[in-house]
Protein backbone atom coordinates (compact mmCIF):
# COMPACT_ATOMS: atom_id res chain seq x y z
CA UNK A 1 0.00 0.00 0.00
CA UNK A 2 2.60 2.02 0.40
CA UNK A 3 4.16 1.59 -2.82
CA UNK A 4 0.93 2.93 -4.11
CA UNK A 5 1.07 6.36 -2.46
CA UNK A 6 -0.84 5.38 0.92
CA UNK A 7 2.35 6.54 2.80
CA UNK A 8 0.08 7.97 5.88
CA UNK A 9 -0.78 5.24 8.75
CA UNK A 10 -4.33 6.88 10.48
CA UNK A 11 -5.08 4.15 12.85
CA UNK A 12 -5.21 0.93 13.63
CA UNK A 13 -7.78 -0.61 15.58
CA UNK A 14 -9.92 -3.88 16.20
CA UNK A 15 -13.64 -4.90 16.21
CA UNK A 16 -14.87 -7.85 18.43
CA UNK A 17 -17.36 -9.77 16.89
CA UNK A 18 -17.55 -12.68 19.55
CA UNK A 19 -17.07 -15.20 17.08
CA UNK A 20 -14.02 -13.68 15.38
CA UNK A 21 -11.49 -10.21 15.79
CA UNK A 22 -10.94 -7.93 13.02
CA UNK A 23 -7.61 -5.60 12.88
CA UNK A 24 -8.65 -2.10 11.13
CA UNK A 25 -6.14 -0.42 9.14
CA UNK A 26 -6.74 3.21 8.02
CA UNK A 27 -4.37 4.36 5.16
CA UNK A 28 -3.90 7.55 3.79
CA UNK A 29 -2.71 9.22 0.25
CA UNK A 30 -1.78 12.58 1.17
CA UNK A 31 -1.04 13.59 -2.76
CA UNK A 32 -3.66 11.66 -4.14
CA UNK A 33 -6.40 12.46 -1.03
CA UNK A 34 -7.51 8.96 -0.65
CA UNK A 35 -8.14 7.15 2.09
CA UNK A 36 -7.99 2.97 2.63
CA UNK A 37 -9.35 0.81 5.11
CA UNK A 38 -8.40 -3.04 5.30
CA UNK A 39 -9.98 -5.50 7.18
CA UNK A 40 -7.59 -8.34 8.74
CA UNK A 41 -10.21 -11.48 10.35
CA UNK A 42 -8.66 -12.93 12.99
CA UNK A 43 -9.64 -15.43 15.05
CA UNK A 44 -11.19 -14.76 18.88
CA UNK A 45 -9.32 -17.47 20.44
CA UNK A 46 -5.06 -16.96 20.58
CA UNK A 47 -5.29 -13.55 17.71
CA UNK A 48 -1.97 -12.96 15.97
CA UNK A 49 -1.10 -10.28 13.77
CA UNK A 50 2.69 -8.93 12.28
CA UNK A 51 3.87 -5.77 12.80
CA UNK A 52 4.02 -3.17 10.52
CA UNK A 53 6.21 -1.20 12.61
CA UNK A 54 9.09 -0.73 9.93
CA UNK A 55 6.97 0.12 7.15
CA UNK A 56 4.83 2.34 8.92
CA UNK A 57 6.65 3.67 12.22
CA UNK A 58 3.48 5.10 13.31
CA UNK A 59 1.98 1.55 14.21
CA UNK A 60 4.29 1.76 17.50
CA UNK A 61 1.45 2.99 19.81
CA UNK A 62 -1.82 1.25 17.45
CA UNK A 63 -0.09 -1.73 17.98
CA UNK A 64 0.47 -1.76 21.72
CA UNK A 65 -3.29 -1.13 22.37
CA UNK A 66 -4.30 -4.06 19.96
CA UNK A 67 -2.40 -6.08 22.11
CA UNK A 68 -3.75 -4.57 25.42
CA UNK A 69 -7.23 -3.50 24.30
CA UNK A 70 -8.10 -6.55 22.34
CA UNK A 71 -5.64 -9.44 23.95
CA UNK A 72 -4.11 -9.08 20.23
CA UNK A 73 -0.24 -10.54 19.53
CA UNK A 74 1.74 -8.50 17.40
CA UNK A 75 4.62 -10.64 15.91
CA UNK A 76 7.60 -9.02 15.54
CA UNK A 77 8.23 -6.47 18.07
CA UNK A 78 8.62 -6.45 21.49
CA UNK A 79 5.50 -4.62 23.42
CA UNK A 80 5.45 -2.56 25.83
CA UNK A 81 3.05 -2.12 28.20
CA UNK A 82 0.51 1.11 28.18
CA UNK A 83 -1.64 -0.07 31.02
CA UNK A 84 -0.37 0.33 34.24
CA UNK A 85 1.96 -2.49 35.87
CA UNK A 86 -0.45 -2.96 38.62
CA UNK A 87 -3.13 -4.34 35.79
CA UNK A 88 -4.17 -8.28 36.32
CA UNK A 89 -6.45 -8.23 33.75
CA UNK A 90 -7.44 -12.08 32.10
CA UNK A 91 -8.99 -10.47 29.26
CA UNK A 92 -8.56 -7.43 27.17
CA UNK A 93 -10.89 -4.53 27.93
CA UNK A 94 -12.58 -3.72 24.94
CA UNK A 95 -13.40 -7.42 24.09
CA UNK A 96 -17.21 -8.05 24.63
CA UNK A 97 -16.17 -11.31 27.00
CA UNK A 98 -14.85 -8.87 29.53
CA UNK A 99 -16.58 -8.11 32.48
CA UNK A 100 -15.55 -4.96 34.25
CA UNK A 101 -15.24 -5.26 37.92
CA UNK A 102 -14.60 -8.84 38.28
CA UNK A 103 -10.85 -9.08 36.82
CA UNK A 104 -8.45 -6.58 38.08
CA UNK A 105 -8.12 -5.20 41.27
CA UNK A 106 -8.12 -1.44 41.93
CA UNK A 107 -5.19 0.46 42.11
CA UNK A 108 -5.11 4.01 44.13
Amino acid sequence: MKKKGFSYLKAITAVDYKDHLEAVYILYDVKGKRQEVLKVILPSENPEIQTILKVYPAADWFERELYEMFGIMVTGRQIRKLLLEEWNGVDAPLRKSFVWGAQYKKVR
